[in-house]
């Protein structure tokens, strides 16, 4: 389903390289989880993936808000404003 955002899409193949670091650290992981490495040097390496999805989540975030987000209310469309503020809402009760 497409959602209003027209004008300012913005473009996220910049940050391919980075998800492509996290999934060879994944890689790492699951490498390190076959050889059976000692629990803590995993738990290290889950926290140093997840600490990068989380950078990532807030870039994203960052760059919706300035595009997508500005764009709806740029707009003056009640309907589409609520439509962003429910979005995000729903984001954060995930």
């Amino acid at each position: 389903m497409k959602k209003n955002c027209e004008v300012n899409h913005p473009n996220h193949e910049k940050h391919i390289p980075r998800i492509n670091k996290v999934v060879g650290q994944l890689n790492g992981i699951k490498k390190m989880i076959e050889d059976k490495r000692y629990c803590p040097e995993i738990i290290t390496q889950l926290k140093a993936v997840s600490s990068a999805c989380q950078s990532l989540e807030i870039i994203m975030l960052q760059k919706h808000l300035e595009t997508c987000v500005m764009e709806a209310f740029y707009s003056k469309d009640k309907n589409v404003q609520d439509e962003k503020i429910q979005e995000l809402t729903n984001l954060y009760k995930r």
